[in-house]
């Protein structure tokens, strides 16, 4: 069961409370350019991303975001480190959350500015811990980043805007190492009540992050931990929001688009199922259906699980079953096998 934590409001989107678990990425172009970040929050939005982040190093960054947030068709948070007149200039822009640590802004009064700005917007502040960053006094006590460090850095930067009456607040504490993420998250979720935003850092490319992202959140929000997540993958934007759903729908959690179910195959197999099940889950990317589709490749399993499916095809020698709704539609060349089960889902 979730955790029920503290809910605050990113823009549109609740985050905590009994709200779903928001699946949100961060842009890799140039903030400063302003028309190829917003084609990229777009195409993000349309695959199903519902918060966005952007990078802002310097004032033209800042002031490019005003613009882009106006224009975003999601809630638009903004990265900041170390200058407090750039937070304040985003807030100045609409902006609809920040993410920062105050314990890098400088001096107290600077905080100060920042969340006098926030609170005068109710803008929440996401305070993002990541473990090759703590502080130098953590280091030096704890050998070390440990989960207990960086818990412990989040505490310190919860209680800067805590003393300034400041409440709107989120956390992340994210490492590259899985358990040692998994490990500061339970520890902090034992002692705070904020919105818990997940993700494994530097996870890796579009296989290995996808699998370390998978175990490590899944085990998270398996325990009830999470109320936003990144899939953090060095690639395409777009596919951190993919994996992101999968991890999401695999726990029961959220649905969205096509639930696809296809064989490992093996010897028994007589037609190209690695093929088949290619093409069909590529065509179905673009389809948000609440239904499951199952590509099977023999007659051992395949015709209970396409029976139990929506729309599947159970793979004979050289042809296949066709069934929707647990019935035998047709038998199906190989080689129309795609087509046949693409036209099938459009008739639901």
């Amino acid at each position: 069961m979730k955790k029920l934590t503290r809910q605050i409001r990113v823009g549109s989107v609740p985050v905590g409370g009994d709200a779903p678990c928001a699946v949100q990425s961060m842009c890799s172009t140039d903030t400063r350019d302003v028309t190829a970040t917003l084609a990229q929050i777009a195409g993000l939005a349309a695959g199903g991303c519902e918060i966005i982040r952007c990078a802002v190093p310097d004032m033209d960054a800042a002031v490019a975001l005003g613009r882009i947030k106006h224009e975003s068709p999601i809630p638009v948070i903004a990265d900041i480190h170390f200058d407090y007149k750039l937070a304040l200039q985003v807030l100045d822009g609409g902006i609809d959350g920040l993410r920062l640590n105050p314990g890098n802004i400088g001096d107290k009064w600077k905080v100060a500015e920042v969340v006098k700005a926030a609170a005068e917007r109710q803008v929440p502040i996401r305070i993002g811990v990541n473990a090759g960053s703590l502080e130098k006094e953590l280091l030096e006590r704890f050998g070390h980043p440990t989960a207990e460090a960086m818990v412990e850095s989040a505490l310190g930067h919860v209680r800067i805007l805590e003393e300034l009456g400041y409440q709107e607040i989120k956390i992340s504490l994210k490492a590259s190492d899985v358990m040692k993420t998994v490990s500061a998250y339970r520890l902090l979720s034992e002692r705070v009540d904020y919105p818990l935003h997940i993700g494994i850092t530097e996870a890796g490319t579009i296989f290995s992050g996808t699998v370390k992202s998978s175990v490590g959140l899944g085990i998270l929000l398996a325990d009830g931990i999470g109320d936003t997540m990144r899939v953090s993958l060095t690639g395409d934007p777009l596919d951190e929001v993919r994996v992101g759903y999968e991890i999401l729908k695999s726990l029961g959690l959220r649905q969205r688009g096509v639930n696809f179910v296809s064989c490992p195959t093996c010897g028994r197999c007589q037609i190209n199922l690695i093929k088949v099940a290619e093409e069909v889950e590529r065509r179905l990317q673009g389809v948000d259906k609440r239904i499951t589709v199952a590509v099977m490749g023999c007659a051992v399993n395949g015709p209970g699980e396409a029976r139990e499916a929506d729309v599947g095809i159970a793979g004979g020698k050289g042809e296949g079953l066709l069934f929707r709704n647990g019935e035998i539609v047709r038998k199906v060349p190989e080689d129309k096998l795609a087509d046949a089960l693409l036209e099938e889902i459009d008739k639901l």
